[in-house]
């Protein structure tokens, strides 16, 4: 399919996600439904006069030549609904954008990706909060998306840019513009590991009623998303309710009962909307990722044994009881102590085991 029809699919007026798919459905491109007859568009369900005349219309071509002009001078990727690299977890959501423009360099299909949402005005308990949890999943290899609003959100975003962390913000707006422009310094650092995306093209405003539909690019794109301080109306909820109709997991930092901007994470948590976190690890067992590490730690742990010669073998097995002097291992394991000396010496530089005082040793 050319990147020229998928981008013009989205400038037909009347055509929503659902729409368009149904289109593709029974066309089987988008240059296929350009050039299609006004007799078979008609028959397709839910296409009515209006849409059929806005397809036949050269507008919605022409606007797509100048989309496509902006990205490809601006390194921008066009992720169609039908390609590889278009997010899985999202395609998955029945209402998911048919198309997306994203600058960056993450991968949008990264084995964990969490989501991050709260009230933009974040206290110093929701800020910590964010640091904490940030430098916790650091190790993880987590990808964090966030919506670049002000609050809990570019808290997210600045926390995983000091942590290292791959960072993406989900735009109410084109990527010809950024709002609000006061964290302009911060998207530049996140293109760069990270990315920013955005279902909306070129020209368009952040008007109002495109945040509510970001959120559901926030919601669908993750494994679960989690609330950082949140009132009981706002963005925050929303996405929250949205991941619920995906059958997302959802989390929520609980807070004080009197605490306007926690009201809306004890309402999640009391209705059983989410599940309640008090830190990072407690996110981490919820989400399966400790079992994860726990595996991949044993199977290194196997395949380097299986590296080893028979002595250096004995000394790993007699160390995974606990710490043993040389001594001990010399008399357990019936070998001399100037060559059990060489073994261990090895098994040191290796990074297998290590010294203690009074010569005794065990697993790094």
């Amino acid at each position: 399919m050319s990147t020229l029809h998928k981008i013009a699919l989205t400038f037909i007026k009347s055509i929503g996600p659902v729409n368009a798919k149904n289109l593709l459905a029974y066309c089987g491109s988008a240059e296929a439904v350009f050039f299609a007859t006004r007799k078979q568009l008609l028959q397709i369900p839910g296409i009515g006069e209006k849409t059929v005349e806005a397809i036949l219309n050269t507008d919605a071509l022409k606007r797509a030549g100048e989309e496509l002009k902006f990205v490809e001078k601006h390194g921008i990727d066009v992720l169609f609904f039908s390609d590889e690299n278009y997010p899985k977890r999202l395609k998955n959501c029945f209402d998911a954008p048919i198309l997306l423009y994203f600058k960056g360099q993450a991968d949008l299909n990264h084995p964990r990706i969490i989501s991050i949402v709260g009230t933009r005005n974040a206290t110093d308990y929701g800020k910590n909060l964010c640091k904490q949890l940030c430098e916790v999943l650091a190790p993880y290899d987590v990808l964090i998306v966030s919506g670049l609003a002000y609050g809990i959100d570019v808290t997210t975003h600045k926390e995983c840019i000091g942590q290292g962390i791959a960072t993406v913000g989900v735009l109410g707006h084109g990527l010809d513009r950024l709002y609000p422009q006061i964290h302009k310094p911060v998207s530049q650092k996140m293109v760069l590991n990270g990315g920013l995306l955005s279902e909306f093209p070129t020209l368009t405003n952040p008007d109002r009623q495109n945040f509510p539909q970001r959120n559901r690019i926030i919601a669908g794109i993750a494994d679960a998303t989690i609330v950082i301080e949140a009132s009981i109306k706002g963005g925050a909820l929303i996405t929250a309710e949205i991941a619920n109709s995906y059958n997302k997991d959802v989390y929520a930092f609980p807070g004080r009962t009197n605490d306007v901007f926690s009201e809306g994470c004890n309402f999640l948590i009391k209705t059983n909307r989410a599940g309640l976190i008090n830190n990072a690890n407690d996110l981490i067992y919820y989400l399966g990722w400790d079992n994860e590490v726990k595996e991949k730690k044993k199977h290194a742990q196997t395949t380097l044994q299986l590296n080893l010669t028979t002595n250096e073998q004995k000394v790993v097995d007699a160390l995974q009881n606990g710490q043993l002097s040389i001594d001990e291992l010399a008399i357990n394991l019936n070998i001399q102590q100037s060559k059990l000396a060489i073994v261990i010496l090895t098994l040191e530089m290796q990074g297998i085991i290590i010294s203690l005082p009074g010569k005794v040793y065990k697993l790094a």
